[in-house]
């Protein structure tokens, strides 16, 4: 494998909306994250991941661009943001953009004058159907629930819409379309980005036949990704977007692919197949998920999550590299998630990103991680503000088969709002985050779990981020280094090796509040072993042939 600095790196996503607000709306802002700089340059990280800051009416909190080559009002100017790459890049950090580009916003001039009339120039730059006797062209259903196809009255046909009915999907077919992408992708990057996160980017190719998808007990509408996700000409795109684009700069691509397999992902992020750098897979955010999706929760099996973790470590082993994330804006919060968000919080913090960090790949932080957020439990469904929470609530609620409280207990596992309340930057009234009512509530344990807190406790989960991102930058093993499981088969323990040349790494990491037997298997001889880096204080000098672990307890040793 080639060394390359995207390798290297560890990147750190910011919501920009929750972030830091400085202007007095509510509403975080790039001034605001601005301000946050130094922070992040004490953390240690290198690249700066910004969840879209471009012109949007919001629907979906920025996923709809109405204007590729302006910034949204609420986050400030192009100046501001001119003013933040500079800053960001005065700290030897480097800045990556969030591509949108399977759709853009119904408020996107493209599209305003795509609904005009069938003959107009821009007719083409998306997805129009007649439907039969006023029923959709197919049974396709959007991610935010109902209908993935909206009439509209003006030309008597259907637009495809994948997500909300404010975000019609691009017509990748068309190299108007394509050609115009390519320019917007160069235009960000000749003002020095260093590269893109592209959103849902193996969407952009559809089955041109648009059958409808095989549906689930005789349900309207039903999943029609096998038509669109790692789609027919998705391959031919992205390498003609590498040719004409991602090739003449020394960038980070990292694309989000839902519903991809080691070996589909290998096709994306082949050394020499001119793609992506590396892809965001779901199949460790599903592990909780039952047959119904993502709202049908199921408990966390460890046996389950080491099974994928293992085959995704050695299915891109050698043919591709691997991006390492247990959060984002879309995902509930890994500590409440993974581990225990009360008793055990910050043990459990400090063990998930052990096993994280000490994985083959690009380790990706998001916002408040570094501090252990957690997921929070609203009152009621009102303050909620995340368009695909509402509209599944509001649906459950119509069919009446749960009831309320059901329905809140499963938005407080999964709700994308737990991961977008306000950063918690200190005690104070709005957590530091505002002067005003921020956008979306603050997750009430602010008083306790704030970044004045941890920057003021030498064993906060801060500190133990930080020491793990140095040792990532000490130790090329870390990066590099072969991943083999050990201990396939234990419930509570997640055990695993890394090896880079005569070098050996023993990571070992609890994943339950009791206390297992860790056994070292008889096949790996050493005469000492090096702690690392641990979460609780152990006699460094005793042999690690056999002992028992403290709840959420990680240890990562040198072995010699």
């Amino acid at each position: 494998m080639k060394k390359q600095w995207w390798k290297e790196s560890i990147v750190y996503q910011i919501y920009p909306r929750s972030f830091m607000d400085t202007n007095g709306d509510g509403i975080g802002d790039l001034k605001g994250i601005q301000t946050k700089l130094d922070y992040l340059k004490e953390l240690g990280v290198d690249v700066i991941w910004l969840s879209p800051v471009y012109k949007s009416p919001n629907d979906d909190n920025g996923y709809d661009i109405s204007d590729y080559y302006n910034i949204m009002d609420e986050f400030g100017t192009i100046e501001d943001w001119e003013e933040l790459l500079f800053e960001v890049h005065k700290r030897e950090i480097k800045l990556i953009m969030d591509l949108v580009v399977n759709h853009t916003s119904d408020e996107h001039p493209w599209f305003i004058q795509s609904r005009q009339s069938k003959d107009n120039p821009y007719r083409d730059y998306y997805i129009w159907r007649k439907g039969e006797n006023g029923v959709e062209p197919n049974n396709w259903e959007s991610f935010f629930s109902g209908s993935a196809w909206e009439y509209d009255e003006n030309t008597k046909e259907y637009y495809l819409h994948i997500f909300s009915k404010k975000q019609p999907d691009l017509n990748w077919e068309n190299p108007k379309v394509r050609d115009e992408i390519y320019k917007m992708m160069k235009w960000w990057l000749d003002k020095g980005i260093d590269g893109f996160r592209m959103d849902v980017i193996n969407f952009i190719s559809k089955d041109s036949d648009l059958p409808n998808a095989p549906s689930l007990h005789g349900k309207q509408y039903a999943s029609g990704s096998r038509y669109f996700a790692n789609g027919p000409k998705v391959h031919q795109f992205l390498q003609e977007m590498h040719n004409r684009v991602l090739s003449l700069y020394a960038i980070m691509t990292v694309g989000e692919t839902p519903d991809v397999t080691p070996d589909e992902a290998a096709l994306y992020v082949g050394e020499n197949l001119n793609e992506l750098n590396m892809v965001f897979q779901f199949e460790h955010m599903d592990i909780d998920s039952g047959a119904g999706g993502k709202w049908d929760v199921k408990p966390f099996h460890l046996k389950t999550f080491k099974q994928v973790m293992t085959k995704w470590q050695k299915g891109l082993e050698d043919r591709g590299w691997n991006s390492l994330y247990l959060n984002n804006h879309d995902q509930p919060r890994m500590v409440s998630r993974f581990g225990n968000d009360k008793k055990y919080r910050v043990e459990s913090a400090k063990m998930l990103a052990t096993c994280l960090h000490m994985m083959k790949g690009t380790p990706f932080i998001y916002q408040g991680e570094e501090i252990g957020m957690t997921n929070v439990a609203f009152n009621t469904i009102d303050e909620y503000k995340d368009l695909e929470t509402l509209n599944w609530y509001r649906e459950r609620e119509k069919e009446g088969v749960e009831d309320a409280s059901t329905l809140m207990q499963l938005i407080y596992k999964k709700s994308r709002d737990n991961a977008r309340t306000p950063m918690q930057w200190n005690d104070h009234k709005h957590a530091g985050f505002s002067n005003v009512t921020p956008w979306l509530k603050i997750n009430p344990n602010y008083k306790e779990i704030n970044v004045k807190e941890a920057l003021e406790d030498k064993d906060s989960v801060f500190y133990y981020y930080k020491k793990l991102i140095q040792l990532r930058k000490e130790h090329p093993i870390i990066v590099y280094g072969a991943y083999d499981l050990l201990l396939e088969n234990h419930e509570q323990i997640y055990a695993f090796t890394r090896t880079y040349d005569e070098e050996k790494l023993l990571i070992i990491l609890n994943f339950s509040e009791k206390s297992p037997t860790f056994e070292l298997p008889k096949t790996m001889v050493y005469q000492s072993a090096e702690l690392l880096i641990g979460n609780y204080k152990v006699n460094t000098t005793q042999r690690i042939d056999s002992f028992n672990l403290q709840p959420y307890e990680s240890r990562v040793y040198r072995m010699h």
